[in-house]
């Protein structure tokens, strides 16, 4: 987990030190979905309220195109995302699981989220909430969390997603050499 959130740290910290070659973001850690989904209705947003307040992080969070948020299903790694430039809730598992009931969480979320912080109302019933398929896809049963890792990093830059199982070790390298020097590339 910790892993996860420091690489996803690097990932913002290479958008604002180049922001012209990079989608605007933000990556939640591996403990917020957890924490939104706390409370007895499954669903808590004062647990997470004040977590992306604008003084906090830098930046507005409803000001982001993409908002990523890692998804902790006992021992499997998927990546939701709030699409805000596409108009769409994302949820992608790289064993091909689907999991509507975080878009609609995240959905939910996002309304409370920009009325909290801006006073409006946002409608987002005409988003499209898409679990995405023809992704790539993981041939074994370890490399979900880079799997994740990996389509926030593509996704932040705005391309499709490129890669495969074989890209794996290599990914994994690089990751680590991106966290040895604390700066993703």
């Amino acid at each position: 987990m910790q892993v996860i959130n420091l690489y996803f740290e690097l990932l913002k910290e290479r958008e604002m030190r180049e922001p012209e070659k990079f989608l605007r973001c933000h990556f939640f850690n591996t403990f917020f979905y957890k924490k939104l989904i706390s409370g007895r209705s499954g669903f808590e947003y004062s647990a997470v309220k004040r977590w992306p307040t604008a003084k906090r992080l830098g930046y507005g969070l409803i000001e982001c195109d993409k908002i990523f948020v890692p998804i902790h299903n006992e021992i499997h790694w998927c990546l939701a995302v709030i699409n805000k430039k596409d108009e769409k809730f994302q949820y992608l598992d790289s064993l091909g699981g689907k999991d509507q009931n975080v878009l609609r969480v995240l959905a939910k979320y996002f309304v409370e989220e920009v009325k909290d912080k801006s006073g409006q109302d946002v409608d987002v019933s005409y988003w499209e909430q898409q679990v995405v398929e023809d992704l790539p896809e993981q041939e074994n049963g370890f490399d979900c969390g880079m799997f994740m890792i990996k389509y926030a990093d593509f996704y932040s830059r705005g391309p499709g997603l490129c890669f495969n199982q074989e890209h794996m070790p290599y990914f994994r390298r690089r990751t680590a050499k991106e966290i040895l020097n604390l700066r993703a590339d």
